[in-house]
């Protein structure tokens, strides 16, 4: 039994309720077979040992009280995964499926992806059960300050600096921010996605999605091929899927699909892009209810079925596990050439090994969505040097770490026998930057 084998088998026994968490180790661990042949110091340093074990997992209550005067308590989380290479950095995920599988397998992922920016930044995550969705200004800010009289104890602009997730926008971030200054007396970066006239950095809002079509170009370029002229389908209508959407749309692609939880639209002339970002970012609407009936689009439910949709390009932003096995069959029959992740691991191991075999070009959500994280990095950057830089610069600057994560993961998967797999480079080339430190750190 390889090293490899014999820690996976100890994650499986020991946190047997986490599938999420087992999903992305045990892809992970596959990836590093020949690079731990490679470093036999790793397995008698015990690296894979402690790499796959949290250095902290934190869980709290948060009491909070409605405007009706009833109490309600949550549960809160922050898994403090790995700072080999910097603080703890990590988003907070506001939703009822929050639990601490969810959190170790965000947290898990994220040491990775943030190892790839290039930048100084370990691996964490957190968040809570609570679902913001229908909930007032005022509710939403008691239970933000409630979750911080907790939090502001494990976090800071050295130690743990979270950011935004899935139920944690601007309006979350703000709330949490004013409690952590209020409670620590300091005005630091502490949290990343701020307001811009509190420290927050232009360019953070669309990162995620413009990183995503970067990294995008970076691999069909590897095959001669431009956006131009592509159509493509998006999963979610959140932060990543809008702006990714108005970034293909500047580069000559055609959007025909977007989703949220209940349903999707879709125009194969192509989508009024600003249409769904006012309804969704301003009106708070459903996405049904973005687009004009007269306009030739169309409006389906069951999200899942988006993929039925015929496209060139796919790009799931929306939630885990969302493309399985058949969804990716089809994305192939319907002549899909590439798709890359903006959400955390939406594609099964299945979708994922279908999309390999029939020569679909693969941008693993490690590599391809790491440009939020990396922004959020030159946000902490710029609060610690007390200035800010246009958009344009932040921008390029992102443009540059989207195409070096791009040059890492090829050419780590080329070196290690797997040329072409950019998950598994992915997953090499990000673990190796952390293993290093690790070992040069000793057993801690």
């Amino acid at each position: 039994m390889t090293y490899c084998q014999k820690v996976l088998e100890s994650v499986v026994r020991r946190n047997p309720h986490e599938p999420e968490f087992l999903q992305a180790v045990t892809e992970v661990l596959n990836s590093l077979e020949a690079v731990t042949s490679a470093h036999p110091e790793y397995e008698k340093m015990g690296i894979l040992e402690r790499f796959i074990e949290p250095e902290r997992q934190i869980i709290f209550r948060v009491p909070w009280m409605d405007d009706g005067g009833n109490v309600h308590v949550n549960r809160g989380f922050r898994v403090q995964f790995n700072s080999a290479i910097g603080p703890y950095k990590g988003g907070l995920r506001f939703h009822p499926s929050v639990y601490i599988g969810i959190m170790k397998f965000l947290a898990f992922e994220q040491i990775l992806k943030n190892s790839l920016t290039g930048l100084a930044i370990g691996g964490g995550k957190g968040g809570s059960d609570f679902d913001p969705k229908g909930k007032s200004d005022n509710e939403v800010m008691r239970f933000c300050q409630s979750f911080m009289t907790e939090l502001y104890r494990h976090v800071g602009g050295d130690m743990d600096v979270p950011a935004g997730d899935i139920g944690v926008g601007a309006r979350e971030i703000g709330f949490l921010y004013g409690q952590y200054k209020r409670i620590r007396n300091v005005y630091e970066g502490a949290l990343t996605g701020k307001g811009i006239t509190y420290g927050g950095s232009l360019g953070r809002t669309e990162a995620t999605g413009y990183g995503l079509v970067y990294f995008l170009e970076e691999m069909l370029n590897s095959r001669s091929q431009v956006i131009r002229g592509k159509k493509v389908t998006i999963s979610g209508s959140g932060n990543v899927a809008i702006y990714a959407a108005k970034k293909i749309a500047q580069l000559g692609g055609t959007v025909v699909a977007m989703s949220d939880s209940n349903g999707y639209i879709s125009d194969p002339g192509g989508l009024d892009i600003d249409t769904i970002q006012f309804g969704k970012e301003i009106e708070r609407k459903r996405i049904s209810q973005c687009y004009l009936p007269e306009s030739g689009t169309r409006y389906a439910e069951n999200c899942n079925d988006i993929w039925s949709v015929k496209c060139d390009i796919a790009l799931p932003s929306a939630t885990e596990n969302e493309i399985d096995a058949k969804s990716a069959e089809m994305l192939v029959s319907n002549g899909c050439i590439a798709v890359a992740e903006g959400a955390n691991m939406p594609c099964t191991p299945e979708a994922i090994k279908i999309f390999m075999e029939n020569d679909v070009l693969f941008g693993p959500a490690k590599a391809a969505n790491a440009g939020g994280v990396a922004t959020s990095a030159l946000e902490m950057q710029q609060n610690s040097m007390r200035t800010s830089w246009t958009f344009e610069e932040v921008d390029a600057r992102l443009k540059v770490i989207m195409k070096n994560i791009y040059t890492k993961s090829s050419e780590a998967a080329k070196k290690y026998g797997c040329e072409g797999n950019l998950l598994a480079g992915a997953d090499i080339a990000g673990f190796l930057k952390v293993a290093d430190a690790m070992v040069a750190q000793g057993v801690v």
